[in-house]
């Protein structure tokens, strides 16, 4: 047998992937909501299987929330909480949890009846072992996320949330990519331009802000400096340098928030610039050109969105409307990205 498949196309598998971005994108909403809630540490144990059900009466529920006395976010922060309250941030984090479990059903068991249907070419069958285990290890990372905050911290590690965060995006981007794939079968011919280049360059743009806005989001650096384009009045914020290259570069609010400023005036500049270039290109077909101005369009939507986030201090609606934009914004940058290298 020479193949699983007696083409690269499959218009069923491509919207199979489609389903499971969506679903991914869901994942990232709900972890930001948990985060933003202050959800994320209510559940202190990771039970892949037995964790999908919940405290089913009085007792069990006191043994959850006696685990979550025990921790320093309960000591530190949120000593005065009552059992109702806890209650509230426990479902948050479960239902993060469960939707977790759920993507993997929902991939797992499609590909296992596409791949004995024989409607999966091999070398689709290989990328999309490789994001099985890459969602596979996206629970893993989850719960060494969550540990970083369970015995010496009050929140997880700021490192730890960019790793998650940054895995979970960079799982939507592939889900994405392959779905086109399957959709128009793989490329007989590509694009002799830079256009390919280039575009990637701007997926890999978009990629490392989303990273350091989780720098943002672990160290609770929308909280401070609360006022634009300055910081605190300041051209620069006052507390850049902390101890160390590292503390400086992941730990210290002032750093990662200005990090995180200039990075989206660059993305700006670069994505409009790449809209009017492609605009302008001779070689682009009509769809590549549409697709730049859509990026373009939703980086500087994000970017006012970032701006009045910070403004207001980081209220739950804005902050999930950010982070959701931003899933947005690289689904379409990928889209670009995968189109331009296509005649």
């Amino acid at each position: 047998m020479t193949s699983f498949l007696r083409s690269d196309r499959s218009r069923a598998v491509a919207l199979w992937l489609a389903a499971v971005a969506v679903l991914v994108v869901g994942m990232v909403i709900l972890g930001g909501s948990t985060r933003l809630t202050g959800s994320g540490l209510s559940i202190t144990q990771w039970k892949p299987v037995s964790g999908a059900l919940p405290p089913l009466n009085a007792a069990d529920w006191q043994v959850e929330f006696g685990r979550y006395q025990a921790i320093p976010q309960f000591r530190l922060v949120n000593p005065n909480m009552t059992l109702a309250a806890f209650k509230t941030i426990y479902w948050w984090e479960w239902t993060h949890r469960l939707l977790g479990r759920l993507v993997g059903v929902a991939f797992a068991i499609p590909f296992i009846w596409f791949a004995a249907r024989r409607e999966i070419s091999r070398r689709m069958v290989w990328r999309l072992a490789v994001l099985f285990v890459l969602g596979g290890l996206q629970g893993v990372v989850g719960w060494w996320m969550v540990a970083s905050g369970l015995s010496e911290r009050v929140y997880v590690a700021p490192e730890r949330l960019m790793i998650h965060l940054g895995l979970a995006f960079a799982l939507l981007g592939a889900l994405v990519w392959t779905a086109l794939d399957a959709w128009a079968g793989w490329a007989r011919q590509t694009l002799p331009s830079p256009w390919g280049g280039r575009a990637l360059g701007l997926v890999g743009l978009i990629f490392v802000q989303i990273l350091l806005g989780a720098l943002v989001a672990g160290n609770q650096a929308g909280l401070v400096y609360n006022d634009w384009p300055l910081f605190a009045g300041h051209l620069l914020p006052q507390d850049y340098a902390a101890h160390g290259v590292w503390a400086t570069l992941a730990h210290s609010q002032g750093a990662v928030q200005l990090h995180h400023r200039l990075a989206a005036y660059l993305l700006v500049v670069v994505a409009i610039g790449m809209a009017v270039a492609a605009v302008r290109s001779r070689y682009l077909a009509q769809t590549s050109k549409q697709l730049a101005l859509a990026v373009a369009g939703l980086v500087v939507v994000q970017a006012l969105l970032g701006i009045a986030t910070l403004m207001a201090r980081v209220p739950i609606g804005l902050g999930v409307v950010h982070q959701l934009t931003a899933a947005l914004t690289l689904c379409l940058a990928v889209a670009f990205a995968w189109r331009v290298r296509r005649v």
